[in-house]
């Protein structure tokens, strides 16, 4: 792909004018064509920094058509940071379940307790006390500063970035390119109305420069855009060829009891799916145990059968194949003397959907069910 240099002077304008003139024009975009999100404050007014923060923690890797029921049940059930910090970490958990990333829930939980108890339910302004809480990154602390409070801050996320590399057409592969897409976003922000102009950069992103097929011909800053300029917008940006998701295998143990109770186990709260309810299995590992092992540790005595079939199901940076035995035990049945049995209790069916059980672990269970 050919390289773009002196973009600026390629397309005429200064460096001053080019910030100024794609600031102004998408500003002006923004103020027909924003999209009505409901943790958006009203045009003229100043944003709520509680609903600002709970929905960027939602958005984080998840969709916007995904996080909006969410964001609504959470705003109807916890409608304030002190309410939300009142709540037990298992409500949180339970309500957050099916929307991924669990360690963003135990830290959305963590900040509303620092926000009330250290803050006076105040979330501070500055980025630099934002980044001091927990589970607020860089792109944050950015986005509140900068929406709540209008201070200039420069929220940079994936739609900011591929919007960035088109309009200075940058040549280098992500995530290599990260620290220059975000000086060179800092340059497009205006000092007055740096949130309107943070949350126009994520309208751009989602909505008109999208990942294929930008749409150019529509877009408020195409006259400011070298990649345009140059015909290779699609192209951009560029990325590093990401490695192959590896495999992990699993045995999973599905008990259920006479009264229709599934057999859980706490799973330790650091790492992957902390905090939450898992039914029982074997490590997630390169191989399966050998037969002879394979219910050394499993909590309850049971006449266990493998179900048919494989329950696949993708993480971040793997993917899991879980194999499924099933037993059907009595409604008084004591679980084993193992190490696991502490962190292990009995839920109704029924409950689940109540419960800090994640999606991974509801596909299980489902497979698993007689009458599934």
């Amino acid at each position: 792909m050919r390289a773009v240099a002196g973009t600026q002077r390629d397309l005429g304008w200064t460096q001053a004018e080019r910030a100024a003139g794609t600031s102004r024009a998408l500003l002006d975009w923004y103020d027909r064509e924003r999209r009505n999100l409901p943790w958006r404050a009203k045009p003229g007014r100043r944003a709520d920094p509680y609903p600002v923060w709970l929905s960027e923690v939602m958005l984080q890797q998840t969709t916007v058509k995904a996080v909006i029921p969410y964001y609504a049940a959470f705003l109807r059930r916890w409608p304030t940071v002190a309410a939300l910090a009142a709540a037990g970490l298992d409500e949180v958990l339970s309500a957050w379940a099916g929307l991924g990333y669990y360690s963003r829930a135990r830290n959305l939980h963590a900040c509303a307790r620092a926000v009330v108890e250290s803050l006076d339910g105040r979330f501070p302004r500055s980025e630099e006390t934002l980044l001091k809480l927990p589970g607020i990154g860089p792109y944050t602390a950015a986005a509140i500063a900068a929406i709540a409070y209008g201070v200039r801050a420069t929220p940079v996320d994936g739609n900011v970035e591929r919007v960035v590399a088109r309009l200075f057409a940058l040549p280098l592969p992500l995530p290599k390119a990260k620290p220059e897409l975000r000086r060179l976003a800092e340059t497009l922000t205006p000092a007055k109305r740096a949130g309107d102009h943070a949350q126009a950069m994520m309208d751009l992103g989602a909505t008109v420069c999208t990942p294929r097929r930008p749409s150019c011909l529509v877009c408020p800053v195409a006259d400011f855009c070298a990649a345009r300029a140059s015909g290779i917008a699609a192209q951009l940006p560029m990325r590093e060829a990401r490695p192959e998701h590896p495999t992990r295998l699993a045995l999973a143990y599905v008990a259920i009891r006479a009264d229709g109770c599934v057999l859980l186990r706490r799973r330790p709260e650091n790492g992957l799916l902390g905090g939450m309810l898992e039914v029982p299995s074997t490590e997630w590992a390169d191989a399966l145990p050998r037969i002879e092992d394979r219910f050394r540790s499993v909590p309850v005595r049971g006449d266990w059968h493998l179900v048919p079939g494989i329950v696949s199901h993708t993480f971040t940076h793997f993917r899991l194949d879980a194999l499924i035995y099933r037993a059907l035990v009595p409604a008084r049945i004591r679980l084993t003397a193992c190490a696991d049995a502490p962190r292990c209790q009995w839920l109704h069916r029924r409950e689940l959907d109540g419960a800090a059980v994640p999606s991974v672990m509801r596909k299980l269970i489902a497979h698993a069910l007689p009458d599934a």
